[in-house]
């Protein structure tokens, strides 16, 4: 399917590896996501403004004006997040968009999701490697190793399933793999 109609259909994504659009300012990225994003095209002005409440909701309200190539990469990706989520997404797909932040970052990626979830009815699925983010946000957790099924469940029911431990952590010791939890 065509990526247009995906996004008509409610779909958003942010990605690892942002795709911004860099010769454009952080807002004319957003107002993309806000034109292109919905079923129902927006005016330019009900996109500007869709755009700049993106941007103030992952904190770069500041950089509306910046032009892409002037923006560090964790700002890139909330740069994302906000094109993603001008659109109106029912349902956000994130692919290890929490990879390499520090903890500040860290934690205001997790409030945004956390946000766009709870407050805004957009439905999250992720793949993820920073433990910390999956075991504040999850509700559900899937481990694939090799693509094969290795648990499906509770976030604290999967961290401790011998067969994730054995995979992910290189022993069957599950006392080793709750302590060990806190270094991803």
């Amino acid at each position: 399917m065509a990526p247009h109609l995906v996004r008509q259909r409610g779909i958003s994504m942010a990605l690892q590896h942002p795709r911004v659009f860099e010769s454009m300012t952080a807002r004319e990225n957003v107002i993309v996501g806000a034109t292109f994003g919905g079923a129902n095209r927006p005016t330019e002005d009900e996109a500007r403004r869709t755009a700049d409440e993106a941007l103030e909701f992952v904190g770069l309200s500041a950089y509306a004006d910046v032009p892409v190539d002037g923006l560090n990469l964790h700002q890139q990706r909330f740069l994302e997040m906000a094109r993603a989520l001008a659109g109106g997404p029912k349902l956000l797909l994130l692919d290890e968009v929490m990879a390499g932040l520090n903890d500040t970052e860290l934690q205001a990626s997790i409030d945004m999701v956390r946000t766009a979830r709870d407050e805004r009815g957009v439905t999250v699925i992720w793949v993820e490697h920073v433990m910390k983010a999956v075991m504040s946000l999850a509700e559900r957790v899937v481990v694939l190793n090799f693509g094969k099924l290795l648990a499906d469940g509770q976030p604290n029911d999967v961290m401790t399933n011998p067969d994730v431990v054995e995979a992910y952590l290189g022993t069957s010791s599950i006392g080793q793999a709750e302590s060990s939890t806190d270094a991803y």
